[in-house]
């Protein structure tokens, strides 16, 4: 199978799972007991943590996550428990990830102020309506690197001046750009990436936090990772976590020279039948996200079997909803449902590619002619 969904996740990579390897079968020690192969096990959690910085950009203090989901959740929920009365205000996107904007509804629901703020139909935030949204009640700006869905890249430096400007802390959803696109890491007070969307393993997140911000934990038991994220951590995991960076690290410029080469490929092979989702300019090229008249986008994925792709986010698949993303670009429902999303990267060779798109375009094809 040809696999194009790299924003649902991303092939391991060879050298993290040999990496991880020793840490499963024979260095089994937990990393918090103080034995030789527990202290062992601790010395490589701290490695990963220093490789998964680096890409960040170094500084601040990283803390191992289950993932994305559970760095996003600690992140709005310990700083908002934080929050002065006169500053209980959050501001964020229409197009955030669901973890965010389900979040930022709890919090809603337990007294807070919450503002999802539109954007354009090309999917980039609206700088001048955001400065009308945040204010000097505005606690919390939460606002994503890359959209997983459309690839746009929103304007994070600039929205986190903003949020700084009134005294904000500035949250970044970094996880689709992480190794990938460049993170204004000076701008932002708390950052969340996972690991198995750049070619680690699944199982495993951060957060980032700024030096001087402080939250409350979310899980609480034996006192780990600081003090303020308790639970055993996996040495195989971290490890997976950290070969990952550094290979994202060593591979950036081929990693990104290879995706340019794929989306114009890509573009080159998509007629005018098929139109853009999402800023052409602002992107990150290894998220494809298109529609076209007359295509059942959901119909295509199981017609092209021999390819993965997606319509959409993989959270939000089955839900039988359009995307909130495409919505908020003032996509139709019917204009939503006829687009998808392909996603490639590191592994995937321009032969797959082209003979995928290929394969689509010709079951596609089909589609409109039923549909004529």
């Amino acid at each position: 199978m040809i696999y194009l969904d790299y924003q649902a996740t991303t092939p391991l990579a060879p050298e993290v799972a040999a990496a991880m390897r020793p840490w499963i079968e024979t260095a089994f020690g937990n990393p918090h007991s103080p034995h030789r192969i527990g202290r062992e096990a601790a010395a490589a959690i701290e490695v990963a943590r220093e490789q998964v910085g680096s890409v960040l950009g170094g500084g601040g203090r990283v803390f191992f996550t289950s993932g994305a989901t559970e760095a996003a959740n600690w992140a709005l929920k310990g700083a908002a428990s934080r929050l002065e009365k006169e500053r209980r205000r959050i501001v964020t996107l229409a197009t955030e990830h669901a973890c965010v904007l389900d979040t930022v509804e709890w919090l809603g629901s337990q007294g807070l102020e919450i503002v999802v703020a539109p954007v354009g139909s090309d999917g980039v935030a609206d700088l001048a309506r955001l400065r009308e949204l945040i204010d000097d009640r505005t606690g919390l700006v939460a606002a994503m690197l890359v959209n997983n869905e459309i690839g746009v890249v929103q304007p994070v430096e600039q929205i986190a001046e903003i949020a700084r400007a009134h005294g904000a802390l500035f949250f970044c959803d970094a996880v689709q750009g992480f190794g990938r696109v460049t993170l204004p890491l000076h701008a932002c007070d708390m950052v969340a990436v996972s690991a198995h969307k750049a070619h680690g393993p699944k199982g495993i997140g951060a957060l980032w936090l700024r030096e001087g911000v402080e939250i409350d934990p979310l899980l609480h038991g034996g006192g780990q990772e600081g003090g303020i994220r308790s639970g055993t951590l996996s040495p195989a995991l971290c490890v997976g976590f950290g070969e990952a960076a550094r290979l994202m690290t060593g591979r950036r410029a081929a990693d990104h020279e290879h995706v340019e080469a794929l989306w114009r490929t890509a573009m080159s092979m998509l007629g005018e039948s098929w139109s853009l989702n999402g800023s052409a300019e602002r992107r990150y090229h290894g998220n494809l996200n298109v529609r076209s008249d007359g295509i059942d986008a959901a119909r295509l994925i199981s017609e092209v079997r021999q390819v993965a792709f997606s319509a959409g986010s993989a959270c939000a698949s089955g839900s039988g909803r359009p995307s909130h993303v495409l919505s908020a670009l003032g996509l139709s429902d019917r204009e939503a449902r006829s687009s998808l999303r392909l996603g490639f990267g590191r592994y995937t060779s321009t032969e797959e590619l082209v003979q995928a798109l290929t394969l689509m375009e010709g079951a596609a094809g089909r589609q409109r002619s039923f549909a004529a």
